[in-house]
C-alpha cells in the first residue's frame, strides 16, 4: 500500500519544481490568517510554525463528525483508539506523546489533570459546533506553557455575526448511528450570542477484535450543550462568556475478550474574559478566568465491586494577556498566567470496596513574552521566552526563534524555526502509588526548516517541511520485581524524532480540487537498552488524498483515500501493527436555499485493521443526512 504515499509525494514534488514568475497576487489567493501560533491574528505567511488550518468550509464538505477522524488526516498527525467511535483515542503530533499535546477549545486548555499524563482522551470531541481548528506542530511551550512539547491543537466555535439564525443538521446510518445538531444565533455591532446542541449515538463494534473472537457490539452515547456571548460594552471594551457541557458514556472490553464494562465522562469548560483596547488600537489587554472539570467513572456490573474507577480532575486559570502593536515592524505579545490543577482518583475492589480518595493540587505561575518583528521587507523575526514556577519541580525557561522570509511577496515563504518545550510532571505521576515527588520535567528541543510556493493566483500550491526534535527526562512507568507496586514513574525515556512533511493543493479546474500530504518519520527511543527501537503506535508512513469535484447542477462529489504505514505495539518492537488504506466517498446537494442533503461511504472496502493490537476497528458505513438554515 506504498502506493497510496508515493500518490502523495509524486502530487507534491511537480509543484514544488514549478517556476517562480507567479503574479505578485498570488500570496492573496492562499494567505490565511491564524490565531494559534502568536495568541494574535497574523498571517499564516509569516508564521514560523508548522501550521495546518481546518477552515469552516473544509469541516462541511468532510462531512466530519469526529474531530480525532479529521486530525487523522492532517500532517504528522496519528491517531489510536481502543476499538470504535467512543474508546479511549490518543492524538501523537510528530511521535510525541499524547499527553504532550495541549489541546484548546477558544483557547481554553482541556487537558485533563485526573488522567495518567495530563493529557486529554480525544474521544468525547464531536465537530458539529466547530467552525475552524488550528494545528500547530513541533515545541510550542513558550506561549503554551507545560505540555506543548508535541504541538498544539485549537477548537474555534463559529463568531457569532448577522441576524438571528438557526442551523439544523441530522443523519443516521450503519450500526444504528445518529447524529443531530442544532444551533441558534445572531450578531452585530453589540455582540453577539450563539446557543447549541448535540446528540451523538451508536451501537458500535466489539472493542476486542473480532478477528480474536470479539463478538459483543459496544456502543457509545454523547450528548452536549454550549453558549457563549460576546458583549460590546463601550468601543474600547467587550466582556466574552462561554461554557459547553458533555456528557458521554462507552462501553468497552479488556485486551483478552468481550466484557460488560462500561464508562462514564462528563466534561464541564467555562470561561469568562474581558478585552479592552487603547491608544487607537495600539494595546490591547485581556484578562480570563477559566474554569474546566473533567469527571471519569467505570463500572463493571454483576461484580462485588460495579464502580471499578472514580476519577475527577479540575483546572482554574487566571490569565492576562497585552499586545502592544508598537508600529507595523513591530509587535508585542506579553502576559502571566496562574493556573492550580486538582485530581483524585480511586479504583475500589473487593478487597476494598469503599477507598478514601486523596486529592492532590498542584499550582504553576508563569510569564511570557514574544516580539515580532519585520526589519525588511519580506522577512519577519519572532523571538520568544517564558518562565515558569511549579509547586513541585521548581522554574522552568524555554526559548523561541523564528524567521519567515519571502522575495516575491508572499508567493514563496521560506521559513526556519526553532522551539523548545517541557512537560510538568502530572499529578498522578507525582501523588499516585506509583509517583516520585522528585521526578524533572519533560524537555525537548525542535527545529522547522520549510519553503512553501504557489502559482497560478493560488490555485497550485506545495510545501515541504523537515523537522527534528529531542526529548529528554521524558516520564515512563518502570516495571520492577519490588513489591507492593512492582515498578513506578521516573524520568528514565530519551526519544528522538525526524521526518519530513510535503503537501500541496491543485486546482485543476475550478469544478475539481485535489489536496494531498505524506509524512515519512523516524520515531526512535534512544533510552538506555532500547537504543534504535521504534517508539510503540506510531506509523513510519502516513498519506492523505482528497478530491472534490463541484458539479454544474449543484450536486458536489468527493473521494478521500488515507494511508497509515506499519508500526509496533509495544517498545520492545515484537508485536507488528500492519499498515492499512481507507476508501471514502461523499457527495451533496442543495436542494434550495434551505435545505442541503448529503451522504458518504466510510471504509468501502471494509478494511479491519488496528491501531492498538488486539483491538477492534469501525468496517464499512452508510450514512445519509440533511442541513437546514432558517
Amino acid at each position: 500500500m506504498r502506493l497510496v504515499s508515493l500518490l502523495a509525494l509524486a502530487a507534491a514534488v511537480p509543484a514544488l519544481a514549478l517556476p517562480a514568475y507567479a503574479l505578485a497576487d498570488d500570496a492573496a489567493a492562499v494567505d490565511q490568517i491564524v490565531v494559534t501560533a502568536g495568541r494574535e491574528p497574523e498571517k499564516l505567511s509569516e508564521v514560523s510554525t508548522s501550521t495546518t488550518v481546518i477552515d469552516a468550509e473544509t469541516l462541511k464538505r468532510t462531512q466530519a463528525v469526529v474531530v480525532s477522524d479529521l486530525l487523522s488526516r492532517t500532517p504528522g498527525v496519528t491517531v489510536t483508539r481502543n476499538g470504535g467511535v467512543g474508546g479511549t483515542t490518543q492524538l501523537r503530533i510528530r511521535g510525541a506523546e499524547t499527553d504532550q499535546t495541549v489541546v484548546l477549545i477558544d483557547g481554553v486548555k482541556l487537558n485533563d489533570p485526573a488522567s495518567t499524563g495530563g493529557g486529554y482522551n480525544f474521544a468525547t470531541l464531536l465537530a458539529g459546533n466547530l467552525n475552524r481548528i488550528e494545528v500547530l506542530r513541533g515545541s510550542q511551550s513558550t506561549l503554551w506553557g507545560s505540555q506543548a512539547i508535541g504541538g498544539v491543537v485549537n477548537l474555534l466555535t463559529a463568531t457569532p455575526n448577522g441576524p438571528l439564525s438557526t442551523s439544523v443538521s441530522a443523519e443516521a446510518g450503519s450500526r444504528d448511528t445518529a447524529y443531530g445538531h442544532a444551533a441558534l444565533g445572531a450578531g452585530g455591532d453589540w455582540g453577539g450570542f450563539r446557543l447549541a446542541g448535540a446528540y451523538y449515538t451508536t451501537d458500535g463494534v466489539s472493542a476486542f477484535g473480532k478477528s480474536y473472537g470479539g463478538k459483543e457490539k459496544d456502543g457509545y452515547r454523547n450528548a452536549g450543550l454550549s453558549g457563549r456571548l460576546d458583549l460590546n460594552v463601550t468601543d474600547w471594551a467587550a466582556v466574552d462568556l462561554r461554557a459547553s457541557y458533555a456528557s458521554a458514556k462507552n462501553e468497552f472490553d479488556a485486551t483478552s475478550g468481550d466484557t460488560a464494562e462500561y464508562g462514564k465522562t462528563k466534561e464541564l469548560v467555562s470561561y469568562a474574559g474581558v478585552r479592552t483596547t487603547h491608544f487607537d488600537g495600539m494595546l490591547k489587554n485581556r484578562l480570563g478566568f477559566s474554569y474546566t472539570q473533567i469527571d471519569r467513572d467505570n463500572f463493571n456490573p454483576g461484580t462485588a465491586t460495579p464502580v471499578t474507577f472514580d476519577a475527577r480532575g479540575q483546572n482554574t486559570r487566571y490569565e492576562y494577556q497585552g499586545t502592544w502593536t508598537i508600529s507595523d515592524e513591530l509587535r508585542a505579545v506579553f502576559g502571566a498566567e496562574s493556573e492550580r490543577s486538582r485530581f483524585r482518583s480511586v479504583s475500589p475492589w473487593s478487597g476494598d470496596p469503599n477507598p478514601k480518595p486523596a486529592p492532590k493540587t498542584a499550582s504553576t505561575d508563569s510569564l511570557y513574552l514574544q516580539l515580532q518583528a519585520k526589519p525588511i521587507s519580506g522577512l519577519t523575526l519572532t523571538g520568544g521566552v517564558r518562565q515558569e514556577d511549579h509547586s513541585a519541580f521548581g522554574e522552568a525557561s524555554v526559548l523561541q526563534a523564528g524567521a519567515t522570509y519571502s522575495p516575491n511577496g508572499g508567493v514563496t515563504v521560506f521559513r526556519a524555526n526553532y522551539g523548545e518545550g517541557f512537560k510538568a510532571p502530572s499529578l498522578y505521576q507525582l501523588y499516585s502509588i506509583y509517583g516520585d515527588k522528585t521526578l524533572q520535567p519533560e524537555e525537548s528541543e525542535s527545529v522547522d526548516l520549510g519553503v512553501e510556493h504557489s502559482v497560478l493566483n493560488g490555485r497550485v500550491r506545495a510545501a515541504v517541511t523537515w523537522f527534528h526534535r529531542d526529548i529528554t527526562n521524558q516520564i515512563d512507568f518502570v516495571s520492577t520485581n519490588t513489591p507492593p507496586n512492582y515498578g513506578g514513574y521516573a524520568n528514565f525515556a530519551k526519544t528522538e524524532t525526524s521526518g519530513v512533511e510535503l503537501e500541496t493543493t491543485i486546482e485543476v479546474t475550478p469544478a475539481l480540487v485535489v489536496s494531498a500530504n505524506y509524512t515519512n518519520m523516524d520515531p526512535i527511543n534512544r533510552s538506555a537498552g532500547s537504543v534504535g527501537k521504534r517508539l510503540p503506535r506510531r506509523a513510519g508512513e502516513t498519506a492523505n488524498l482528497n478530491a472534490d469535484y463541484d458539479w454544474k447542477s449543484g450536486l458536489t462529489t468527493g473521494l478521500s483515500i488515507q494511508y497509515v504505514g506499519d508500526s509496533f505495539d509495544n517498545a520492545t518492537n515484537t508485536r507488528r501493527l500492519k499498515s492499512y488504506a481507507l476508501f471514502d466517498l461523499r457527495a451533496s446537494y442543495p436542494v434550495n436555499e434551505t435545505f442541503e442533503v448529503y451522504g458518504r461511504v466510510e471504509n468501502l472496502f471494509d478494511k479491519e485493521y488496528q491501531t492498538i493490537y488486539r483491538y477492534g476497528s469501525v468496517g464499512r458505513g452508510f450514512f445519509a443526512g440533511v442541513r437546514a438554515k432558517f
